[in-house]
């Protein structure tokens, strides 16, 4: 797939956004790129999910994983691709951890997917939480990286697109300085 090709599927299902927005990492930006809007299509999701997948085709890849909740529909649409079983994290007391009955053995082959990256600290945290139990993190895969570039990662770390959207601290932000009133659209 092409940039243009998958930034006609995002503008398709209305998953780029323009306004005021506070994103997870805690600074504010004028554009928002909702996955959900995206995912809602599984069609669309499929063909995004199978791009990112065929990135790591070859990998021996044994168990995809994601954080909750943002990353699960993308996880599972990889995994499915990929043609092996997919799990999730959950957040308790700020920490991801694996319940439900998931485990990861010693030496698995775990590959991290997430909607979106912007820092980094949701996807490393997975990254972290799959090392502690023995498994062995080949790679990630992400549907839009726009950290630009600041997001690093000591495995492959691959995007159906990089979006380069600006991001701006609160206490910086010119659109607080105009009031314009801010959405948390990642909690919603």
């Amino acid at each position: 797939m092409t940039e243009q090709e998958i930034i006609k599927i995002l503008e398709e299902s209305g998953a780029l956004l323009s306004g005021h927005f506070q994103l997870r990492s805690g600074l504010h930006s004028n554009r928002f790129f909702q996955a959900a809007l995206l995912l809602q299509y599984p069609d669309k999701a499929e063909t995004v999910c199978r791009y990112l997948a065929d990135q790591f085709r070859g990998e021996k890849i044994e168990t995809v994983i994601s954080p909750a909740v943002g990353g699960l529909i993308v996880g599972q649409e990889i995994a499915r691709a990929l043609g092996v079983r997919a799990i999730f994290a959950d957040k308790e007391d700020g920490q991801l951890v694996l319940k439900r009955g998931f485990t990861i053995k010693p030496g698995e082959k775990v590959l991290v997917a997430e909607d979106v990256v912007t820092k980094g600290g949701r996807v490393q945290q997975t990254v972290d939480l799959v090392r502690s139990l023995g498994g062995d993190v080949v790679g990630i895969a992400v549907i839009v990286d726009r950290s630009g570039g600041d997001a690093k990662f000591d495995v492959p770390f691959k995007s159906a697109l990089k979006l380069s959207l600006p991001t701006f601290d609160p206490a910086e932000c010119p659109l607080c300085k105009t009031n314009m009133p801010i959405d948390r659209p990642g909690s919603k």
